[in-house]
């Protein structure tokens, strides 16, 4: 169970309650991300194994969690107290059931200020660029309650500073064609006495900014389609007039402005060229992640899972005598 906190120590105790009673066999980690208050104090005293992280940002944390626990289930949430530790099971069963990479715990708003102004709608919109650019069926890309399994982690590069990360793992899971899923749960408003890290419009710059990043890396033949055109556009828009005095006087008045039109012509035709060249070359690269990834671990499905009873009455994790099943 990975839990990334900044300054949470209002919420991190009863979230680590929260989760111990839903899954009582797993380990619990909290990664502080430079805390200036006593999250790391009562995350001790709960019984959490506390990383360090002092880079900051959410995308810093992920990977040092990432690359410090080894793990069968990885388990990621916030720390704030927003989301239902109760469904934890779930996800971690339907991972197992079905042999999935990851599911995600796709919100529903439980409370009326659980998100705030304009996030919904932006949730919304970074949802359609990448469904329109990666094929995307996520419902949620930026959730963060989601359930990995041990190949994800370990065939994920996590480049990502901040809560763009989400992203970066919604694109890595489609392009190499991952099995996943989502399921619904509950999202609520933070506790009182907490703040969201989140920055509407920094971290949205972010996230847009990495989502044009990934299509440059990952779909070369659209950005670079993209930019032709308009160069194409611009092009054309500059040689009509001039073609048109041709056709009526037989002369070329502007010779700086067709020279100018033949130049974004030829930028045009040498980004298409470019599109063309790195799209076979990023097809190349995918085979070579693919096989990365299918050799980087078993599937969490590989080990039995059986639901156990949590101290609530609630299904939740458990282990089976062959090969005990641990998740964090």
């Amino acid at each position: 169970m990975l839990l990334p906190c900044l300054n949470e120590a209002a919420a991190i105790g009863g979230v680590l309650a929260g989760f111990r009673n839903a899954l009582p066999d797993a380990d619990l980690y909290v990664i502080d991300n430079g805390s200036q208050d006593a999250t790391s104090e009562i995350a001790h005293a709960s019984g959490a194994t506390v990383i360090y992280e002092a880079q900051p940002g959410k995308g810093n944390a992920v990977r040092r969690a990432f690359a410090a626990i080894d793990a069968d289930v990885y388990v990621l949430a916030d720390g704030d107290g927003t989301y239902d530790a109760s469904r934890a099971p779930q996800l971690i069963e339907k991972l197992l059931t079905q042999r999935l990479d990851m599911v995600v715990g796709t919100r529903s708003r439980s409370s009326v200020d659980a998100y705030r102004l304009g996030h919904e709608y932006g949730n919304r919109l970074f949802n359609w660029i990448l469904k329109s650019s990666f094929g995307s069926t996520f419902g949620d890309v930026f959730s963060g309650y989601r359930v990995f399994s041990r190949r994800f982690v370990r065939s994920f590069p996590a480049l990502s500073q901040g809560f763009e990360v989400e992203t970066e793992m919604a694109v890595h899971a489609i392009l190499l064609r991952m099995p996943t899923a989502e399921v619904a749960t509950g999202y609520g408003s933070r506790p009182q006495g907490t703040t969201s890290k989140l920055r509407t419009i920094r971290d949205g710059i972010r996230i847009l900014a990495t989502i044009v990043r990934l299509i440059r890396l990952h779909r070369p033949l659209i950005f670079f389609f993209l930019i032709a055109f308009w160069l194409l556009a611009a092009a054309g828009l500059l040689f009509y007039p001039i073609f048109i005095t041709y056709l009526d006087t037989g002369l070329v008045p502007r010779f700086p402005t067709l020279i100018v039109s033949l130049g974004f012509a030829v930028m045009a035709i040498v980004m298409l060229a470019c599109g063309l060249v790195l799209d076979a070359l990023t097809h190349t690269q995918l085979e070579v992640r693919r096989l990365l990834y299918l050799n980087a671990g078993r599937i969490a499905g590989d080990r039995e899972w059986q639901p156990t009873t949590s101290r609530s009455g609630a299904p939740s994790g458990g282990r089976r005598q062959r090969g005990a099943m641990r998740s964090a």
